[in-house]
């Protein structure tokens, strides 16, 4: 990715973050959220994978989502991985947050980009029924990022934190 590129996506990771946050206050009794793209983990977030996955660091230190966090519940903590783009999604940009998704073993994955989220892909996700589906019945999630309203917008298929 170019220097540019790259420094667009990283304007946007603090406000998908916070926004990030306020969603998942109304939805976990605790959770933790960080910026990762730099390949750094935070001790917090070490702590909550197990010894058996720890080998994720290895192939993590090439390759990082662009913020991780958990979200604990009453019984159990959740992954979260999201990966920003400041572009259209693309096909590449689909597999790569399914990649951190299945390393991390994510309840949560979730794919957000600056722009509208193309019906080509949508009706990919249609055809081509696994390009969403994550392990264990977990699904990738598609987020627009509104810059003018500064909201996180057009969940696809749907919003995954939603109380339902």
């Amino acid at each position: 990715m170019s220097g540019k590129k790259r420094e667009k996506e990283a304007e946007y990771y603090e406000p998908v973050k916070a926004k990030l946050e306020e969603i998942l206050k109304a939805r976990f009794s605790s959770f933790h959220l960080e910026i990762t793209a730099g390949k750094r983990f935070s001790n917090i977030l070490k702590a909550q994978v197990g010894s058996y996955r720890d080998i994720i660091f290895a192939f993590l230190k090439e390759a990082a989502p662009d913020i991780t966090g958990f979200g604990k519940g009453d019984y159990s903590s959740d992954f979260i991985v999201v990966e920003v783009k400041a572009e259209k999604i693309k096909l590449d940009d689909i597999y790569q947050t399914r990649k951190y998704a299945e390393l991390f073993d994510a309840r949560y994955g979730l794919l957000v980009s600056n722009e509208e989220i193309p019906e080509e892909i949508k009706r990919l996700s249609k055809v081509v029924f696994s390009l969403l589906q994550l392990p264990a019945y977990k699904t990738l999630t598609f987020v627009r990022f509104d810059e003018k309203s500064n909201e996180l917008t057009d969940w696809f298929p749907e919003n995954p934190f939603a109380k339902g």
